[in-house]
C-alpha cells in the first residue's frame, strides 16, 4: 500500500471502536463525506417571544389586594388579538397575571391547574397558599432557565389568606420578590412611580381609580398597550376577575402635541 493508502486506513486509538479500516484520522476528511450534510433538529425553544402581553399591575389597599391589565395580544407590533385575558384564578384565594409570550402562559396556566387539581384531590384540608404558589412559579421559572429554555414572561401572583394579603413577582430567569406594589413589562417604568405615589392605604374604589389612570398613562405612552382593560380582586370574599371594559383617554395635552410636525413654532 502506498503511505496515503496506510494513513488512510491505519488504526486511530482516538477514534469510537468498530470497523477501524473505515476510521478517518482527525484532520482527515474525504470528498464524500463533505457532501452529506447533517440534518438539524428544528428549534422547540423559544428564542423570543412572538405574541405578547404588555404590563401587569398590582397593589394593596385596606381589605385586599387588586391585579389589573390590559387585553391586547401584540404580534410583534401588529395590535393582533384584543381580547386575551391575562389574569388566572389559582385555587380559592390566588391569581396570577402575567405578561410576555402569551403561549408560554398558556402553558403555565396549564401546569397551575394540574397542581391545583392534584392539591384538591387530596382533600386533606391542607391547600396551597399563595406564597407557595409564588415559590412553585420562582422555582419553575429558574429551572427553565437553567436549561436555557426559559418561559417568556413576567408574572404578578395575588392572593389573600388567613386576612393577610400577599403580592409578589416573578420575572423568566426565576427573580422572586414580595411588594405592596408590582408593576411588570413597561409598567415598571410608567406605572410602579405612580402606584408608589399613592401608597397602600386605599378602599377598593380608590385602588381601582388609581389603576385606572396607571393603565391610561401606560397606553398613552406605550405602542404595545390598548384602553381595553380588566381588573380582578382577591379578599377575604374570595377571588373576583372582572368582565374587560374600556377606559376614556384625553388628548388634548400641550404636552401631546407634536408641534414641528405641523410647521408650527414655539
Amino acid at each position: 500500500l502506498s503511505p496515503a493508502m496506510a494513513a488512510f486506513g491505519a488504526h486511530n486509538p482516538l477514534l469510537p471502536g468498530g470497523d477501524q479500516s473505515l476510521s478517518r484520522p482527525f484532520g482527515f476528511v474525504s470528498q464524500p463525506f463533505m457532501k452529506t450534510k447533517p440534518v438539524a433538529e428544528p428549534s422547540t425553544r423559544t428564542q423570543q417571544p412572538i405574541v405578547t402581553g404588555t404590563g401587569v399591575l398590582g397593589i394593596k389597599y385596606n381589605g385586599g389586594v387588586m391585579l389589573a391589565c390590559d387585553t391586547l395580544g401584540s404580534y410583534g407590533s401588529l395590535a393582533r388579538y384584543r381580547t386575551v385575558k391575562r389574569l388566572e384564578k389559582v385555587g380559592d384565594f390566588t391569581i396570577v397575571g402575567a405578561s410576555g409570550d402569551l403561549s408560554d402562559f398558556q402553558k403555565i396556566s396549564s401546569m397551575l391547574k394540574e397542581m391545583s387539581t392534584s392539591d384538591a384531590a387530596f382533600d386533606d384540608g391542607c391547600n396551597m397558599t399563595p406564597r407557595d404558589i409564588h415559590q412553585y412559579l420562582g422555582r419553575v421559572m429558574y429551572n427553565r432557565r437553567n436549561k436555557f429554555d426559559p418561559l417568556w414572561n413576567e408574572l404578578v401572583v395575588a392572593g389573600f389568606r388567613d386576612g393577610k394579603p400577599f403580592l409578589g413577582a416573578v420575572d423568566l430567569i426565576g427573580t422572586m420578590y414580595e411588594d405592596d406594589v408590582v408593576a411588570t413589562s413597561f409598567g415598571n417604568y410608567v406605572c410602579l412611580p405612580l402606584m408608589r405615589k399613592a401608597g397602600t392605604n386605599l378602599s377598593k374604589d380608590e385602588a381601582k381609580q388609581v389603576l385606572e389612570n396607571c393603565l391610561r398613562v401606560l397606553y398613552y405612552r406605550n405602542t404595545k398597550s390598548s384602553t381595553k382593560i380588566q381588573i380582578a380582586t382577591v379578599s377575604a370574599d374570595g377571588v373576583e376577575i372582572g368582565e374587560p371594559f374600556e377606559i376614556s383617554t384625553y388628548w388634548g395635552y400641550s404636552a401631546f402635541e407634536h408641534t414641528e410636525y405641523h410647521g408650527k413654532r414655539l
